[in-house]
């Protein structure tokens, strides 16, 4: 208990899965959360569950491709709790069509939520943070951002792992070796977790392959050392240990939390 206690975070994609267990976890650990989404049901019902178990959050409407929308967020979170000490970039978008077969527009669209979401986040953040001394800037990255993927993946496996890198030069920037604002910087790298995400990937290749969803399902994993899939939770947890001070002494890395598929 109290991992976090006193911290402020922000969240970003908190109608999802991942969001959803990141914002709990971190609430039930002592942060005050700021849960965002261009969803708003789902998030706002997780505010509810926080407040109820006696946590602090609120939640903001909020598209991350929107720097105007990121200039809100961060207004509202120092007004709300006066500072900023964690940001999640989590928001994440998916498109799964073949390099030749893809139009130009929806390339865009998953870079713009997936890339160019984080570098606005990131942008403000930092701002934000400088104000009270530091701060933990945590990216979702994935698998794919450290190895190829089959499914037609190829914008996100280049999203995601321009975030990889991203991650580390933002890292470097703000420590000591650039302008030394005291932000640590990195990314996590989940694998197969099961998510409306990854549900929806499965459902995506039994019409391809003509596999059942189960046999989908399988493969993925029998793909991993762990022999599951993962859940949010694990996720979740990885976020926690790099929110909190325990990891002071990690920056411009990535936690792989993938069950071992990418060790291979």
């Amino acid at each position: 208990m109290n991992r976090v206690k006193g911290k402020v975070a922000i969240i970003t994609g908190a109608a999802g899965g991942l969001g959803k267990a990141q914002a709990l976890l971190l609430a039930r650990e002592g942060a005050k959360v700021v849960l965002t989404d261009i969803i708003e049901a789902e998030p706002g019902e997780t505010v509810e569950e926080i407040r109820r178990a006696g946590g602090e959050a609120i939640f903001v409407r909020h598209d991350v491709t929107s720097e105007e929308d990121w200039a809100k967020v961060i207004e509202q979170t120092l007004s709300s709790f006066g500072r900023l000490d964690v940001l999640v970039n989590n928001a994440g978008f998916l498109i799964s069509k073949a390099i030749a077969d893809m139009p130009l527009e929806d390339w865009r669209r998953v870079m713009s939520i997936n890339l160019d979401g984080v570098f606005l986040g990131t942008k403000h953040a930092i701002g934000a943070m400088k104000k009270n001394g530091g701060g933990s800037i945590v990216n979702m990255s994935s698998v794919a951002g450290l190895v190829g993927m089959g499914g037609d993946t190829s914008a996100y496996c280049a999203s995601k792992g321009g975030v990889r890198l991203f991650t580390k030069a933002t890292a470097l920037q703000c420590s000591k070796l650039g302008h030394d604002y005291n932000i640590r910087a990195n990314s996590v790298h989940p694998g197969f977790i099961m998510t409306s995400m990854l549900e929806k990937s499965m459902r995506a290749a039994t019409a391809i392959t003509g596999c059942t969803y189960e046999e989908a399902k399988k493969v993925r994993e029998d793909s991993t050392m762990i022999g599951r899939l993962g859940k949010p939770e694990d996720i979740a947890y990885a976020v926690l240990y790099l929110a909190s001070d325990e990891s002071s002494y990690v920056t411009g890395t990535e936690l792989v939390v993938d069950g071992g598929y990418s060790a291979r």
